[in-house]
Order: C-alpha cells, then sequence, then structure tokens
C-alpha cells in the first residue's frame, strides 16, 4: 500500500475527539445514561480517549466496553472457516442506556449494522448513536454516523488507514492506493 495523503496528524485527531466529546455531551444534555463502547480494534482506544475527555468537561466517568463484531458480519471471508473472535466485554447493563458506538472510519455501513446486531443481543438500550473519526461515504447500507471527526471523499480504490498509538503506535490518519 502506498501513501497518497496524510488527513490527520495526532493534533487533529485530538481536536475531532474533542469536538466529537462536546457533541455526545450537548445532544445528550449530560452523560446521564450514557455509555460508550468501541468497536474492535481501533474503535476501542478511540472510546477510551472520547472517555477520558467526556471526564474531563464533566467531572465523572463514563463507562466504556468493547464489542466484537466478528461472528454478526455478513461479509467474512470463505477462507476463514473458523473466523477468529476476540472478546466482547461490555461490564456494564445497556438497557435504557444511550450506547454511543465508537469506531475508526464509516465505509459501507455494515460494520455499524454488525455492531448494533451484537448490542441488541446484550440488551435493549435507549438509543444507539454512533461516533466515527473518519466518514469516507460510499455506503451500502442507510446508515450515517452522529458524530463525525471528518468526512473524506474518496475513491473505492483508495483505503483510509487510522493508526492509533495504542495499537500502531502512532496517531494518524492517511489515504492510502490499494
Amino acid at each position: 500500500m502506498i501513501q497518497k495523503a496524510l488527513i490527520m496528524d495526532e493534533a487533529a485527531m485530538n481536536r475531532a475527539l474533542t469536538r466529537i466529546a462536546h457533541e455526545i455531551i450537548e445532544r445528550n444534555k449530560g452523560i446521564q445514561d450514557v455509555v460508550l463502547v468501541g468497536i474492535k480494534t481501533r474503535g476501542v482506544p478511540l472510546a477510551r480517549r472520547l472517555a477520558m475527555k467526556i471526564q474531563q468537561y464533566e467531572g465523572q466517568e463514563i463507562p466504556v466496553g468493547v464489542l466484537d463484531i466478528t461472528l454478526y458480519r455478513d461479509d467474512l471471508s470463505p477462507k476463514s472457516d473458523q473466523p477468529m473472535v476476540n472478546s466482547t466485554n461490555v461490564p456494564f447493563d445497556v438497557n435504557g442506556k444511550v450506547v454511543v458506538m465508537v469506531d475508526d472510519v464509516l465505509f459501507t455501513g455494515r460494520t455499524a449494522r454488525a455492531a448494533m446486531d451484537a448490542l441488541i443481543d446484550l440488551g435493549r438500550p435507549k438509543a444507539i448513536q454512533l461516533a466515527v473519526l473518519v466518514d469516507r461515504g460510499h455506503r451500502e447500507l442507510p446508515i450515517r454516523a452522529d458524530y463525525v471527526g471528518k468526512n473524506v471523499p474518496t475513491s473505492k480504490s483508495e483505503k483510509v488507514c487510522v493508526y492509533v498509538s495504542e495499537v500502531d503506535g502512532v496517531n494518524k490518519v492517511i489515504i492510502a492506493e490499494l
């Protein structure tokens, strides 16, 4: 893969997450009954970062869970007869909560759909909202994010790569040519 463009550096990522944190607080009139659930893999550290920012502004912790959607995907490749399941860890009741799902990139909408299916299996949230660092378009399902760090028009021959220090050792978002 060849890097075509740097879309966000560490400072831009931080600014986008700060804005999203404020938008979550504002839209929900505080954080009562709001929980964050990061979608594996890079949605998890992004959710934890949002939780830290929200705690700074609201003065109270916001619960964060981890959602593994592997078995809920409708696009598993045939080469993986036994998909590798990581782990879902949602140590709180989602019933009656406003669940903000957090992911790195919104593309076709299939990951968000799978995440909603996984959440519904855990209980009946009051509402489900979606926060993404990058929305690159090309939806295949009628899904949109409630909170977007940056809209990045792309072609289907490009890939948006989000790197987070917790996983990759660096914070940046690039467009790469496939």
